[in-house]
């Protein structure tokens, strides 16, 4: 079990909470470390950890699979009037023959990619994307939470300590049990969360 978060950030002065799950933290928690081992979609989905998982396939010499799907995400979210130019700058980049950052897709997903390049849209990638995003999930993605690296991460994440809470009035515990039946005592602590990450975590993704 890892250390506790601080107080409901919502009824706190303190702003802790926020500062260290900001979206490109330098030291992220325990328990946000902890959760890229959920599922690979939630490693994603987390910019410290994509950058992470990032930095460890440059080491493996496989970056280019990440950058691919990074760049169909820009290509599946971008502006209309900037889909035939976005295609072609991925295509180029990781699909022509030759290309300075290929990636390796089976032939018959090629076969269907390069007959939707015939006529651009936001989509026609979607194809290939998946292909590499599921080589990535099933062997480096199960190399990376085993990874010395991924260790030292948690090894190094954040422990927040538990702070004082500032909440109204009201919402204090109070010193004696109350005198009426129909108001019992609040409690004014939060039961720490325990995280139960890891590689074995189970995965809702397709």
């Amino acid at each position: 079990m890892s250390g506790c978060l601080p107080s409901n950030p919502w009824i706190t002065d303190d702003d802790t909470y926020w500062a260290m799950n900001a979206p490109n933290v330098a030291a992220p928690t325990k328990l946000r470390v902890e959760r890229w081992g959920f599922s690979f979609r939630e490693l994603l989905a987390d910019p410290v950890g994509r950058a992470n998982f990032m930095d460890f396939l440059r080491k493996e010499f496989s970056a280019e699979n990440l950058s691919f799907w990074e760049a169909c995400e820009e290509l599946r979210h971008g502006g209309q009037a900037q889909i035939p130019t976005l295609v072609d700058s991925v295509y180029q980049q990781f699909l022509a023959p030759g290309a300075a950052r290929w990636v390796n897709i089976d032939s018959q997903t090629m076969e269907r990619t390069l007959e939707g390049l015939r006529q651009p849209h936001r989509y026609v990638l979607e194809d290939a994307q998946l292909h590499i995003y599921m080589l990535m999930k099933k062997d480096s993605y199960p190399r990376f939470l085993k990874s010395d690296m991924y260790k030292g991460l948690l090894a190094e994440a954040m422990i927040l300590p538990e702070t004082k809470r500032r909440v109204f009035p009201f919402m204090w515990k109070p010193r004696h049990s109350s005198l009426s039946p129909a108001l019992p005592p609040a409690s004014a602590s939060v039961e720490p969360v325990a995280a139960a990450g890891g590689p074995g975590g189970a995965e809702g993704e397709a």
